[in-house]
């Protein structure tokens, strides 16, 4: 028996869309639960600011950083000292990062709606915001790269980052994390994770040096069930991006795809977590039989066996068998993937049938790796099917569309008459009041 569990669809009509979200692989993750363990967290670090979000930190990362805005000398060596083969790289997907986001910046829009009467949507950035950069299992300077390089196309006039302190380097965020700050030239990021982190952001503080802590507008970035559930907590006083959970890779693929490139994407995201989801949909038994083959030396052989070993056996990954890719494509938009790859024949002609995804990663030299790091795209999205309804992070996350509207005195008068009927029928007198009275003189 292969290491990935099996679901075979092909006997019977496929179920239709809502029974099949019931029964793809998916985590079992409770961020109801989570709250009822972060909310004296948040509490406590409303109440009490700075002091209350060093204790949390010190109880779950082990370290007390002696405050928690870094210190520029801290940043400045960091960047100072960094691997110029990591600075290159990232140099790299900065710039691609930023030719993509650059382009999703949206112009205002003025509509002409009748003479003398316009709308305009203006995009205005939000104000100021805190981006998260994990820093559990893994070390996450791209994640800085993903949500800085947005934001600032969006304009975004204050940021900071955060990241939770490191032990081994002193209280200290990841060394890494802070060159990649320094290298997108942010000069703010605090040492802080977690829960607290965002109760932080959100609530702002003094911090130990007596400088003052501004809260933020919004909250964006990646992190564990607990930093969601303080998302969740504190969405309204804030702004999120979205409950971002355990990452997740589907692959579509037919008889043509290659079993190594399949198994080596599984096992890509596999690494991040033994939670993560990594889910194969083929038309062919022989493809998931020779990944099946494929995967067991290739994880026997690679550093974070265990961990890969233990998502892959999961009941959120697993292989599932349909009849015909018109089933495939049905079973990947009921997944809703974080990242779906299409190892098909014709796969840009089968990626553009696809309605549900955070990212859609097309052929086979298009692997989701390439848009972890360098491809120009995101990897903030949307997980646990919420790609049926939510995109991932991009410049417009940052931007609000406010409506400018303008109507001169003639052009109010033109449709008074309409206003204060519409107002009338729904026993609302007064709105068309306001109208009438400015022509009752």
């Amino acid at each position: 028996m292969g290491m990935l569990r099996r679901l075979d669809l092909r006997a019977d009509t496929l179920p239709r869309a809502a029974v099949l979200r019931g029964i793809v692989p998916r985590a079992a993750i409770d961020v109801d639960a989570a709250l009822e363990i972060v909310r004296p967290i948040v509490d406590a670090v409303r109440e009490r600011g700075v002091e209350a979000a060093l204790e949390y930190t010190e109880r779950f990362d082990k370290v007390r950083p002696a405050s928690v805005r870094v210190p520029a000398a801290a940043l400045a060596e960091a960047l100072g000292t960094l691997d110029p083969a990591v600075r290159a790289a990232l140099e790299t997907s900065i710039s691609r990062a930023r030719a993509v986001h650059a382009e999703q910046r949206r112009a205002d829009v003025v509509t002409k709606v009748v003479p003398g009467g316009t709308v305009t949507e203006r995009f205005v950035p939000v104000r100021r915001v805190g981006l998260y950069a994990p820093g559990g299992l893994a070390v996450y300077p791209s994640s800085v790269v993903m949500n800085v390089v947005p934001a600032q196309a969006a304009g975004v006039e204050s940021l900071v980052v955060a990241s939770p302190p490191q032990a081994d380097n002193g209280g200290l965020p990841h060394p890494t994390i802070l060159a990649a700050a320094a290298l997108l030239g942010v000069d703010e990021v605090w040492a802080v994770g977690g829960a607290q982190c965002v109760a932080l952001l959100a609530h702002g503080g003094t911090d130990t040096s007596g400088e003052d802590l501004e809260p933020v507008d919004m909250v964006t970035g990646p992190g564990n069930i607990y930093l969601t559930a303080a998302k969740r907590l504190l969405r309204g006083l804030i702004g999120i991006d979205a409950e971002a959970g355990t990452t997740e890779i589907a692959v579509l693929a037919d008889d043509t795809a290659d079993p190594v490139h399949v198994a080596a994407d599984l096992i890509s995201q596999a690494e991040h977590d033994p939670n993560a989801a990594s889910v194969l949909v083929t038309t062919s038994e022989a493809v998931a039989d020779a990944v099946d083959a494929a995967l067991a030396p290739m994880v026997g052989s690679t550093k974070h066996t265990e961990r890969i070993r233990t998502a892959l056996s999961g009941p959120q990954s697993g292989t599932i068998l349909v009849a015909n890719l018109d089933d495939g494509i049905a079973v990947v938009d009921a997944y809703a993937a974080e990242h779906l790859e299409i190892q098909t024949a014709d796969a840009a002609a089968v990626a553009a049938r696809v309605r549900n995804a955070g990212a859609i990663f097309v052929g086979a030299w298009s692997p989701v790796s390439l848009g972890d790091y360098c491809a120009g795209s995101n990897h903030v999205l949307p997980t646990g099917g919420c790609a049926r309804h939510s995109g991932g992070l991009s410049t417009q996350t940052f931007l609000r569309g406010i409506h400018v509207v303008e109507y001169t005195e003639q052009a109010l008068r033109d449709v008074a008459d309409q206003v204060v009927t519409l107002a009338v029928a729904e026993d609302l007198p007064a709105h068309g009041e306001a109208v009438s009275a400015r022509f009752a003189r």
